[in-house]
């Protein structure tokens, strides 16, 4: 039996019932603040600061001004198209609170281990039933580390199946915590040029490769995961060196290709941010096709989108 700190806290900013692409069979999807990673084509930027952040969603408000009478900074702003001052913000949420139309939304909230829990349990017959269990993803999950060992331990008092999705930046000593709760590491590698990494992504993939090495000697079951992207890592010679390197890793013998989408764009206006790949154009299926040939001709099971 798993002992567990229940009064541990996070901060969470998603919780997804009913994923069938993330680990095998029906799963729950935590999805936690904070990503040492810059990716400019992020589908969830509300995941990259670690702390919370107000998004407004002005096509909801219906212009009843409550939270203009409750900011005590100051901050809301009827003249400003974002509504949120974010330099006068002091992310109290109370404006959120009392926007029943949920035109301001807080991104991230605090929750302890028990209160996450008892989330997960209502769908403990479909975990059971189908194979599947419970993936924590961000963001970078283990930028949370000391909550996500808590939330690892009491999902293995409940005899669930773990995964976590992971960009692999992150220190053995971390690692070596948390690999003996996990069932499934889903790892993401974007590039194997270094320079390339660093100049796109703003770190280098040294960390990760090393990492990747150590979490597959573990003896944890590691699927490789490659983001798609247009122009940056879709030439058919890195999705190679992606691959032979994927089968030079102890135990690995499958890889899914995760084509690019902008189903996340809208958010970065909600963050009043400016999207950096506005201008990019997804791959077709032929395309991604042709690559995951690429794939399998290194002798690696490949699909297409996750499992």
């Amino acid at each position: 039996m798993h002992a567990y700190d229940k009064h541990a806290k996070g901060m969470i900013f998603n919780i997804q019932r009913f994923s069938v692409h993330d680990g095998p069979g029906i799963r729950t999807v935590v999805f936690l603040k904070g990503c040492p990673l810059h990716c400019p084509w992020c589908s969830n930027p509300e995941s990259q600061h670690p702390e919370q952040e107000i998004m407004f969603y002005p096509n909801n408000c219906i212009g009843c001004r409550k939270c203009l009478a409750v900011c005590e900074a100051g901050a809301i702003d009827f003249e400003l198209p974002e509504r949120v001052d974010r330099g006068k913000c002091i992310n109290c949420g109370k404006c959120t609170e009392l926007c029943y139309a949920e035109s301001l939304v807080m991104a991230g909230q605090e929750k302890t281990v028990e209160n996450v829990l008892k989330t997960l349990k209502k769908d403990n017959v479909f975990y059971r039933n189908s194979g599947g269990g419970i993936t924590f993803s961000g963001g970078e999950p283990l930028t949370q580390h000391v909550f996500l060992e808590e939330m690892l331990k009491g999902c293995k008092a409940n005899g669930w199946h773990n995964a976590v999705e992971t960009t692999g930046y992150t220190t053995k000593k971390i690692l070596g915590r948390i690999l003996p709760l996990l069932d499934l590491v889903l790892l993401d590698i974007k590039h194997m040029q270094n320079e390339q990494h660093k100049k796109v992504i703003g770190v280098s993939n040294k960390k990760i490769l090393e990492n990747a090495e150590f979490i597959a000697n573990s003896g944890t079951r590691v699927i490789i995961r490659v983001p798609v992207i247009p122009g940056y890592n879709d030439d058919p010679e890195n999705i190679r060196a992606t691959a032979r390197f994927a089968v030079s890793l102890n135990g690995v013998s499958e890889l899914h290709l995760l084509p690019y989408h902008r189903l996340g764009q809208e958010k970065y206006g909600y963050l009043y941010r400016a999207y950096p790949y506005a201008g990019i154009v997804p791959l077709t299926r032929t395309d991604v096709v042709t690559l995951k040939k690429n794939v399998e001709s290194c002798g690696l099971h490949c699909s297409i989108g996750g499992s």
